[in-house]
């Protein structure tokens, strides 16, 4: 720096740069949370995995006791109690994911199972048919928690069989059931046609490093620029 500049802050340039950095920072600390988070709940899964495999009980269970775990569950399906989750994009396809309502063999709690995934087809306001294995079944999966609130613009998904999220409790109050508190992602074969490709929850952490990584970037850049023209000629 030439000898005839001195630094020289500004009062309110300075707040403004150090409220952008407090914020550039604060993003960057969130993304690098979520990014833990997601990493944490693959951990989950894996050490759940390496456990063995839980008979659902058809009395009601605690969800902390059965989330990531290896289930199986045994009971009738309740086809007319079948919902459609909307957005779902598998390779490029929209589709739908088909949740159907098993009752639990010896009780009258159901377990939600998310059966797999469908294309929607070329005219949406033709929904896809989806076969439904009759009598008594057994189907194996991962126990997964859904979360309880969900921001929504429109709620009227609860008068149709398309929905655009899952919340269990609405799910409840809409069918009427008895509901374990956990969904039964299936991960077993069934001849019913449906894709069961299920992403794995620690997807997406490196995208949330790159993010703060950004942010953090920009932070940086921000104190830099805000120190270079803080030097000004002296008088």
């Amino acid at each position: 720096m030439p000898a005839n500049r001195r630094f020289r802050p500004a009062l309110l340039p300075g707040i403004a740069a150090l409220l952008a950095i407090a914020l550039t920072v604060s993003l960057g600390n969130w993304q690098t949370r979520r990014a833990e988070e997601k990493l944490a709940l693959g951990r989950n899964l894996d050490d759940a995995a390496r456990r063995v495999q839980l008979a659902l009980p058809p009395s009601l269970v605690d969800a902390q006791d059965y989330e990531f775990s290896r289930i199986s569950a045994r009971g009738e399906y309740s086809a007319r109690h079948t919902v459609l989750l909307d957005n779902k994009v598998l390779r490029g396809t929209p589709g739908y994911q088909v949740l159907t309502p098993l009752k639990l063999a010896g009780g009258e709690h159901y377990v939600l199972v998310n059966r797999g995934w469908i294309a929607a087809g070329t005219r949406r306001d033709v929904l896809p048919q989806v076969p439904t294995p009759a009598g008594t079944t057994t189907v194996e999966g991962i126990a997964i928690v859904p979360s309880g609130h969900i921001f929504e613009l429109d709620t009227k998904t609860e008068e149709a069989i398309v929905w655009q999220n899952l919340v269990l409790a609405r799910y409840a109050k809409w069918s009427g059931l008895k509901l374990q508190p956990v969904v039964l992602q299936q991960t077993s074969d069934a001849a019913d046609g449906l894709v069961r490709a299920w992403t794995r929850p620690d997807t997406g952490a490196d995208k949330h490093r790159g993010y703060a990584f950004q942010w953090y970037s920009l932070a940086s850049t921000i104190l830099i620029a805000y120190v270079a023209f803080s030097f000004k000629r002296a008088a």
